[in-house]
């Protein structure tokens, strides 16, 4: 049924396409900002004033409860925490600092049992929402209803009323939806979500001879505020400034997904001429940092317990970096215990009696690649959902009309599917020589991370 109707919605006309757009817009604002969404901004407010010590009684009553919904109910926990030595009265008198106890959910294992195993036994009704598939296999996340309008509103109180503006005002959003069916197509690179005010500019088309017609949708649809991808943001603000355009004035942008630096920052508040508020969850949603008017940036206990660990599994002390274990506080149907998220953050030496306060999201920094009509990005969002087998994949641009794409695959992976995952990125980059490459691990960086998107082309 959705490929049906995504080749209707690519073959429809522009005013068409955005009826469509704005049909799903009602559904969406309804799935996200309904009773519960309601009713939860009262609390994740009252919840601000909270001290340290109410914070830790507060994250110690949530992880017991969460704990021993999982031992009893979700089969995953069950098997892995008995075969661990644990029992249901350990979980009852669990403390903070036995977290540290506790076997990690690596990614691979959420790949693999998230749609099984680790669903809870007794669960709201729910959809599986993916992330973008920008680095292979993506991770399926079950939201029911309820977290989804939950989620909401901690977004809503700790990122959009943070930084000034709330999710009823109109907002642009750079983001991986294809809402262009080609990268060739004429303008206008957005389309009009009318339900939500929103309007949707595509992440493929941002280029130099295209930056007018972004900021004409920004004018004509009287867009307030911008939310979306760091990298793709601070592309088109550049260009803006490059080319000297007449722009409006936002209250606020919103950024998230990729690292943003000083560089970045400083330049997107000068073309849009407002403040920039940086944030960082991920589609798992089992932790938020973001930043307040003070420019601090913060994590809310009461979306999770976030670990700062380093190599050998040890808390780092304030003032040092280390990689993230994230516990999500939130979602009873499908919980994240523990869980590998892959990034690495930098507490701050001085801490407050408030939030655990964050000096640097050290995300991940992606290079920019460049299609034959000029337009830059960094990601590749879709281009390796659905595709069986394939664990882990990398975009090498060698040349300005040949990229290379390393794939980590099962053994009886379907070289087939290459022809699926030309298809996609010509769609995003115009026509390429594309090849591949097929490994058994591709090689990491030091903080043992490593670059999903890579550019050898000296600029």
């Amino acid at each position: 049924m959705k490929k049906i109707i995504d080749k209707i919605y690519a073959n429809s006309p522009i005013l068409f396409q955005n009826i469509l757009i704005t049909i799903y817009g009602f559904y969406w604002k309804n799935r996200r900002f309904g009773s519960v969404f309601k009713k939860q901004l009262t609390v994740f407010k009252d919840r601000e004033t909270f001290t340290n010590q109410e914070w830790k009684e507060y994250q110690t009553a949530e992880l017991r409860k969460l704990l021993i919904h999982a031992f009893k109910t979700v089969p995953f926990y069950t098997e892995k925490y008995t075969k661990a030595g644990f029992t249901l009265t350990d979980f009852e008198k669990f403390e903070l600092n036995d977290l540290s106890k506790l076997p990690y959910l690596e990614k691979e294992e959420f790949r693999r049992f998230g749609k099984t195993t680790l669903l809870a036994s007794k669960r709201e009704k729910g959809k599986f929402y993916s992330s973008s598939g920008s680095t292979g296999t993506p991770i399926s996340v079950y939201f029911s209803k309820k977290f989804h309008q939950t989620w909401n509103a901690v977004y809503e109180v700790r990122v959009r009323n943070w930084a000034g503006v709330n999710y009823k005002m109109a907002r642009g959003m750079i983001g991986g939806r294809r809402i262009l069916p080609y990268s060739a197509t004429k303008p206008p690179f957005y389309r009009y979500n009318a339900a939500e005010k929103q309007t949707y500019f595509s992440a493929y088309h941002i280029s130099e001879k295209n930056t007018q017609n972004y900021v004409d949708g920004l004018m004509i649809n009287k867009v307030e505020y911008l939310v979306g991808y760091a990298m793709s943001i601070y592309i088109l603000a550049d260009f803006i400034l490059k080319l000297n355009i007449e722009k409006p004035k936002l209250s606020t942008v919103l950024t998230s997904s990729e690292k943003l630096t000083p560089t970045m920052r400083t330049t997107i508040e000068k073309a849009f001429k407002c403040r920039v508020f940086d944030a960082y969850s991920g589609v798992e949603a089992c932790g938020l940092i973001s930043e307040n008017q003070k420019g601090e940036l913060l994590f809310s206990p009461d979306t999770g317990i976030m670990e700062v660990v380093d190599e050998n599994g040890k808390n780092v002390a304030f003032g040092e970096s280390g990689e993230v274990i994230a516990t999500g506080l939130l979602n009873y149907d499908q919980p994240l215990i523990r869980y590998r998220i892959g990034d690495c953050v930098k507490l701050s030496k001085n801490q407050n009696d408030f939030m655990l306060k964050i000096d640097e999201i050290e995300g991940r920094i992606e290079d920019v690649i460049i299609g034959k009509n000029g337009q830059k990005m960094v990601r590749f969002h879709g281009l390796f959902v659905g595709i069986p087998l394939l664990k882990s994949a990398q975009v090498i641009q060698k040349k300005m009309d040949k990229i290379l794409i390393n794939l980590v695959v099962e053994p009886k992976f379907d070289k087939n599917k290459e022809t699926v995952i030309s298809n996609r990125l010509i769609t995003q980059l115009g026509t390429m020589e594309i090849e591949y490459c097929y490994l058994n691990e591709i090689k990491k960086s030091e903080n043992g991370k490593f670059k999903a998107v890579i550019s050898e082309i000296k600029l």
